[in-house]
């Protein structure tokens, strides 16, 4: 049983990383609707609302089996890479505000699944 416990709580930091990845992932769905550019850029709109989803489950999984989820911690890296150079690929002329919103959370998405992969690296590396 403490075996058990030391396990949980070395993945725990992982799962709180995860759950930063989740609440970006929810902030890129809605992003479009709080910052005001879902009018003038529809199709950045729903982008951002279907890998900010994407995102979000992606997280959700990753946080409830941290020790499973290394290999998505890629796929979350390369959608944050898209949030960040969708502005110039999906848009055609995007608000400032839309460019802004979506490069930081691109950059924190891409931050979070680089912590978690290191931290899951570095847990690896120790208990092996």
């Amino acid at each position: 049983m403490r075996e058990r416990y030391a396990r949980v709580l070395e993945t725990r930091g992982v799962a709180a990383v995860e759950e930063l990845v989740i609440l970006a992932g929810l902030w890129a769905a809605v992003s479009a609707w709080t910052v005001h550019y879902s009018a003038a850029e529809p199709s950045l709109a729903i982008s951002n609302l279907v890998v900010g989803l994407a995102i979000a489950a992606l997280g959700l999984c990753m946080s409830m089996a941290p020790e499973r989820s290394q290999d998505l911690n890629f796929v979350v890296l390369a959608l944050g890479v898209w949030l960040i150079i969708a502005p110039w690929v999906v848009a055609t002329d995007a608000s400032t505000g839309a460019i802004i919103s979506n490069v930081i959370t691109g950059a924190c998405v891409c931050l979070f699944a680089l912590v978690a992969g290191g931290l899951l690296m570095s847990k690896g590396r120790r208990t092996s």
